[in-house]
């Protein structure tokens, strides 16, 4: 295959952590997350790019909507080869490829991001850009076999949230192009990332590692398919990280369409929530490794409830302020929430190797060929809450012109994310050990559910 690779890999081992793994570890997971940063940059792209086109363009806020959320939908489909390519190709190896990748959507934009232009071009170009999500799952499946399980919360958290600020950095260049050289000229955006593409994939090379112990595993994958809490995880993750990248894509056209707001007004305002959102996934996850992802995840859920609560009552009241009070919250909350849940998922899958009545390395393989298989499918599912947040945008400011009646909805599907969450983890029903030693012996110290 060529690259870099190592053969041997055991993060559980203390020792062979402490002398070499943890090192090792930490080195790729910093150039993970710098080529995954891009990623997401490209992929919000259009969430930027809607925001220079005036109505010399003749497009509409529907027909926005409908970019943005077209680039959210194959973001969300390609995760799934994506999580497989790493174990074919290895983990270096496909990030130098994901990056080059990138060149394709960029360069294109660059070349038709310009009055005239038919929409049907635009559409083209924004589904390409999808490419960049898929950079989320095969990041995360390789970052998640560097790290031991105590570790993984923190280290998932951090690689996530390093990717996920790759929005609020698009959308504050877009602030800055705007605010200085004008709305008329989008390709600056463009000719900014088009090298730093090209720096990704180099420091990949330099920089990464592939492990040759991470296989693909199709029983894996079929087992994780029909496991319940593949699909349990998937629907909660589009309640966190669903609401995160759809509330991205459209925070700024909602501010234009709704508030009224100029381009330069919205792009003012756009990157707050996406960056807050982002430095605080790893802090969900940390608080996940300490507390338990599912009563974390459960109280984040209550607490994005009663921000929707605000964001509703802000729009009927016609108040800006509140508005961005309630949805800034929504933000914040969906970074924690989203660091939490991905810490529920290699401990969920640990403890079912327990229950199956396996021990020490066995368990632990178990777990982690099973969380594995299991990330690609709950990414992408949870990546198409995004698509469906545009979509019903779309809607409410087609029928109703406010986006009201999209709100209403999303409080309803986080409140059945807090029935599902108390009902399925916090009920008693599945208790998950934080940490490998604490699997094997239940009654020690530092046992948790979730």
């Amino acid at each position: 295959m060529g690259g870099r690779w190592i053969e041997r890999w055991e993060p559980e081992d203390e020792t062979f952590w402490r002398e070499q793994g943890e090192r090792i570890a930490k080195r790729n997971l910093l150039w993970s997350v710098f080529s995954e940063h891009v990623g997401f940059s490209i992929w919000t792209l259009w969430s930027v790019m809607v925001l220079f086109m005036g109505p010399e363009y003749g497009i509409g806020p529907a027909d926005k909507f409908f970019l943005i959320a077209t680039a959210t939908f194959v973001g969300a489909f390609v995760r799934i080869p994506y999580t497989f390519a790493v174990a074919r190709f290895g983990g270096r190896n496909w990030t130098i490829v994901s990056a080059l990748l990138l060149l394709l959507p960029t360069g294109l934009a660059y070349a038709v991001m310009e009055p005239g232009t038919s929409y049907g071009t635009f559409l083209l170009v924004a589904a390409l850009t999808g490419v960049g999500g898929g950079n989320f799952a095969s990041s995360m499946t390789n970052i998640n076999a560097f790290f031991p399980l105590r570790k993984k919360g923190w280290a998932l958290g951090l690689n996530a949230g390093g990717g996920n600020i790759g929005v609020p950095v698009v959308q504050l260049v877009g602030l800055l192009v705007i605010g200085t050289a004008g709305a008329a000229h989008p390709r600056i955006v463009l000719g900014v990332y088009l090298p730093l593409i090209v720096v990704a994939a180099v420091c990949s090379a330099l920089f990464m590692d592939n492990l040759a112990p991470v296989k693909n595993d199709t029983g894996a994958v079929k087992e994780a398919a029909r496991a319940r809490h593949t699909w349990i995880m998937a629907f909660l993750y589009i309640g966190t990280f669903g609401s995160f990248i759809g509330y991205s894509f459209a925070f700024g056209l909602v501010l234009q369409t709704q508030f009224g707001r100029t381009p330069l007004q919205a792009a003012s305002l756009t990157f707050v929530g996406p960056l807050l959102g982002s430095l605080i996934r790893p802090v969900g996850g940390s608080l996940a490794d300490r507390y338990g992802g599912a009563r974390i995840t459960l109280w984040t859920f209550v607490a994005m409830a009663a921000s929707t609560g605000v964001v509703v009552y802000a729009s009927v009241i016609e108040s800006l302020t509140v508005f961005l009070v309630g949805f800034i919250g929504l933000f914040v909350l969906s970074g924690l929430g989203n660091g939490s849940t991905y810490k529920m998922i290699p401990a969920i899958f640990l403890a079912q190797g327990h229950r199956k009545g396996l021990a020490g390395e066995e368990a632990e393989a178990y777990g982690r060929r099973l969380s594995g298989a299991s990330m690609g499918l709950i990414g992408a599912v949870g990546a198409i809450g995004g698509l469906g947040i545009n979509l019903a945008f779309r809607q409410s400011f087609q029928t109703a012109g406010s986006g009201t009646s999209a709100f209403l909805a999303f409080l309803a599907f986080y409140a059945a994310c807090i029935v599902v969450t108390w009902a399925v983890y916090l009920r008693g029903t599945v208790a998950v050990p934080d940490t490998a030693e604490a699997a094997a012996d239940e009654a020690q110290p530092g046992y948790a559910e979730v």
